[in-house]
């Protein structure tokens, strides 16, 4: 590379050389910085210019480095064989030759960054730091080379370009997303070292320019490189979500079925003392309270097995089998009244009430929608619930008066593990206790049934949740 006016000459080594020198200076800068932030947090305060001084030298060197020192051109470079071009000359080659050519340098700034994202790097080799940055790059220098129409240009600059192969593999900065939430990262880490790679790109192409400084005819570039950057980075944000949100619900189906045993025997063996008939006050009113509260467990723990089998298995699984919808809401009810005594629930049935559903899951749809109308209604007024069949599809109603429901929440009403509201009226003594489920997994039990359910709240009619059921599957 020629350099500037007044610029020091500089010098071609082997890239390996490059490599092995800046290793270790990311390594020494990385670890100041770290250790400025502890000083800084235990308030020792008399180390920190210290420390800073030392990573202030490591990014001298870093600099002294690239003003002085050039990767030698790869074999067959001057011949124009392949991409691999040495480093642009004053306001010569574009930007995704630049990269091709300076991607040690490139890597080298993303290892040292990527160093400072602690504590999920600090066990990290040059590898793990790295992660897929290499491939990523030669994905942006190629797509600086693909031309574009106005319609790609726009959808990429907002992260949404298609994927280049549906169902084929995923792409570098997929798998750096997924990579970086398995090691720990917080999703600011990982934005911020998309940040810092433009910065760093961008910094040292214009130092490549004989006035260090970029022109007009590198806007294209410019702007190309940033909606590249874009769009790998909403890949990558898309993907550490999704493996997030995985591993949380992966997490909750664990813990759900590894409570289920312990609690079971506290259940089974609550319930043996009673029918022994043996306990005497207070023991007995204490072990009625253990069973009653383990019972209320095991359905929240249900409840949470339930959620992460839809989340993760693709739905709620149902088996059809004739039966009368009339006796199963009788059922659902008169257990329900049982353990709300002081509560009236009323039922009208009309029409024809058989049909083809799973009589297990619509009892549990059933009793999470009339106990949030028990939780949420006005005590002094009676809950009703309504079957009506005709030929094509029976539907169920389960009506309450009391506070009405906002428009905000109604928007999100089935929506899993959704804030509860404070008060009397929504006091925690369903069947899925705290967790918000029960109105979710309502939902998703008749979605299964290829069915819906509606709600309308007003304080002129009340609350009305109406399930529509096809007769048959």
């Amino acid at each position: 590379m020629s350099a500037g006016k007044g610029a020091a000459p500089r010098h071609a080594v082997p890239a390996e050389l490059l490599h092995d020198l800046r290793t270790p200076l990311g390594q020494i800068i990385g670890y100041a910085e770290l250790l400025v932030e502890r000083a800084e947090e235990a308030g020792d305060d008399a180390l920190v210019p210290d420390l800073k001084k030392v990573g202030a030298a490591g990014y001298r060197m870093v600099a002294l480095l690239e003003e002085r020192f050039t990767a030698e051109p790869a074999p067959g470079a001057e011949d124009g064989g392949d991409g691999d071009a040495p480093r642009a000359a004053a306001g010569g080659a574009g930007l995704s030759a630049f990269i091709r050519a300076n991607r040690e340098p490139i890597l080298a700034e993303w290892e040292a960054f990527a160093r400072t994202c602690t504590p999920a790097a600090a066990p990290m080799d040059i590898v793990a730091l790295r992660d897929h940055a290499s491939e990523m790059l030669t994905v942006i220098a190629a797509d600086l080379e693909t031309p574009q129409g106005g319609a790609e240009q726009a959808a990429k600059s907002k992260g949404k370009a298609p994927a280049a192969d549906d169902g084929g593999e995923p792409t570098a900065a997929e798998e750096h997303g997924a990579g970086r939430a398995e090691s720990g990262f917080t999703i600011e880490q990982m934005v911020s070292e998309y940040r810092a790679l433009r910065a760093s790109v961008l910094r040292l192409w214009a130092k490549s320019k004989s006035r260090g400084v970029l022109g007009a005819d590198d806007l294209v570039d410019l702007t190309r490189f940033n909606e590249a950057v874009d769009q790998s980075l909403a890949e990558s944000v898309t993907r550490y979500t999704q493996e997030l949100e995985q591993s949380k619900e992966m997490f909750l189906a664990i813990l759900g079925h590894d409570l289920r045993t312990p609690l079971g025997a506290v259940l089974t063996s609550a319930k043996f003392m009673l029918e022994t008939q043996e306990l005497k006050e207070p023991s007995l009113t204490l072990t009625s309270r253990i069973a009653s509260s383990s019972t209320r467990m095991m359905h929240m723990v249900g409840a949470l097995l339930d959620f992460t089998r839809s989340r993760l298995g693709g739905g709620i699984p149902v088996e059809r089998e004739p039966m009368n919808m009339g006796k199963v809401v009788h059922d659902v009810v008169e257990e329900i009244c049982a353990a709300h005594p002081s509560r009236t629930i009323r039922i009208d049935a009309r029409g024809e009430q058989d049909g083809e559903w799973d009589a297990a899951r619509i009892s549990q749809a059933l009793t999470n929608l009339v106990v949030n109308a028990l939780e949420h209604g006005s005590k002094a007024t009676p809950v009703t619930v309504e079957t009506c069949g005709d030929e094509r599809e029976l539907t169920i109603t389960v009506h309450n008066r009391g506070r009405t429901i906002s428009a905000e929440r109604l928007n999100g009403i089935f929506n899993p593990m959704k804030p509860r509201e404070t008060g009397d009226e929504a006091a925690a003594g369903g069947p899925q206790g705290n967790l918000g489920l029960g109105l979710y997994i309502a939902d998703r039990i008749v979605s299964a049934h290829q069915g819906r359910i509606e709600v309308e709240s007003t304080e002129e009619h009340g609350t009305t949740f109406t399930v529509h059921l096809p007769r048959h599957g």
